[in-house]
């Protein structure tokens, strides 16, 4: 836990929800944001946003706020990138990023407990989540000692995170999908109206 710090991904043009900033739309309430934080916060030793454009928009969070490093929305990879080059200069003392969407409501209390445990048991660098067949590479572990590799891969046109974690290594830890998906995300507008439905009784 001390030794991981979270990146929220919120760098996208969120083109199916209509534009905007998905992380900011409402559900229950309140921001899909701050559902994402109250979930995260407790297993990490901070956070951080990746997000373009004016980051003033996201001050009541109180988070730093993150650009990608290459222009033209590359994609969850650059966001990656930018968290691990922001670990390495401000908290030197961290040697891995969690990275999550900020569109996941529901995200498992037990998340880099068991993406920790998954990349240890198979030995290798990295580990992303799955539930219901699917895996979800962008909820994942990243080492920051690879924020190398990734920007050359980054410069060389890669954008695919699987094709690029396959280099290195990358295990899976599993969640049940039933009764609601951990990983669920609200990409769309009905994708909110479903996650109201799912959220627990006051």
């Amino acid at each position: 836990m001390h030794s991981v710090l979270a990146v929220v991904l919120a760098g996208g043009l969120a083109r199916r929800m209509g534009g905007g900033d998905k992380p900011l739309r409402l559900l229950g309430g309140r921001p899909l944001l701050a559902h994402v934080i109250e979930r995260v916060a407790p297993q990490v030793a901070g956070i951080l946003l990746n997000a373009n454009g004016d980051p003033a928009r996201f001050a009541g969070f109180g988070l730093p706020v993150v650009a990608d490093p290459l222009p033209d929305y590359p994609g969850p990879l650059a966001g990656v990138l930018a968290a691990l080059d922001w670990a390495a200069a401000e908290r030197p003392e961290v040697a891995t990023v969690l990275s999550v969407p900020g569109d996941g409501p529901f995200l498992p209390a037990d998340l880099v407990q068991r993406l920790e445990a998954a990349r240890r048991a198979a030995g290798v660098p990295m580990a992303c989540a799955a539930s219901g067949g699917w895996t979800h590479p962008p909820i994942a572990l990243w080492p920051v000692a690879l924020r190398g590799e990734l920007r050359a891969a980054l410069l060389a046109g890669e954008r695919k995170i699987d094709r690029w974690t396959a280099r290195f290594g990358c295990a899976s830890a599993a969640w049940p999908a039933v009764p609601v998906d951990p990983f669920f995300n609200a990409n769309a507008p009905e994708d909110l109206a479903a996650a109201e439905a799912l959220l627990p009784s006051p």
